[in-house]
């Protein structure tokens, strides 16, 4: 069977344990030794097939015991309520790494690293984001209260601004660095403080990363 083609062009923010810059994205071990993040995702323009995707909101937690690598992990989706019964499909398929080529996208390597796979969940998403001010709150009552700011400098106060570029990345081309501070509570509970957090413009096909996310 043919796999669905499908594209997704929006933002991500994401907010994970290691320190500022996160080893991860250096193909280093992560800061503490295990990996927790949650990632919220704004679809500005999207398609699964003929399923429109435009507008809505997802976000994904996960927690793995060691480095992303070595698997061991358990993950969980939060699917925007506002979606219908197809559209909901999609999301978590595509989330899910399915309808992907292998290890072409964040997702399908997370999927495929997460042996336990909780039952997504469907429920209003507050996410807003200002990429150029490294700032955002994300939202889902009673669930999840997650947000992003500048880094500081430690002595003036300052913002500091940083970027990490990924040519060759499976997620996006550029991002904003920032620090992250989240709480999440349900079957996988993170206690996120002042950690890494980035923000992306991503543009996302079952192929991968295309180029034009790096305009």
């Amino acid at each position: 069977m043919a796999m669905v083609e499908w594209r997704i062009q929006g933002r991500e923010f994401a907010n994970c344990n290691c320190a500022y810059g996160c080893p991860c994205q250096f193909n280093a071990l992560p800061t503490y030794g295990s990996c927790e993040a949650v990632n919220g995702f704004q679809i500005d323009k999207g398609n699964f097939g003929d399923v429109a995707l435009d507008g809505l909101r997802t976000v994904a937690i996960y927690k793995w015991p060691g480095p992303v690598h070595l698997g061991n992990g358990a993950m969980q989706l939060v699917i925007d309520e506002r979606a219908d019964a197809k559209q909901r499909d999609a999301l978590v398929r595509i989330l899910s790494g399915q309808e992907t080529d292998d290890m072409a996208t964040m997702w399908w390597i997370y999927s495929a690293m997460c042996p336990t796979k909780l039952e997504p969940l469907f429920k209003s998403i507050r996410l807003e984001m200002d990429l150029k001010a490294r700032s955002a709150q994300l939202v889902v009552a009673g669930m999840i209260e997650s947000s992003g700011e500048p880094i500081r400098n430690a002595v003036t106060g300052a913002e500091h601004a940083a970027s990490i570029s990924l040519p060759h990345g499976f997620e996006y081309r550029v991002a904003q660095v920032a620090s992250g501070t989240s709480k999440v509570t349900g079957k996988i509970s993170l206690d996120l403080r002042k950690s890494h957090a980035h923000f992306a413009d991503i543009n996302l096909s079952q192929k991968g990363v295309l180029d034009e996310a790096a305009a």
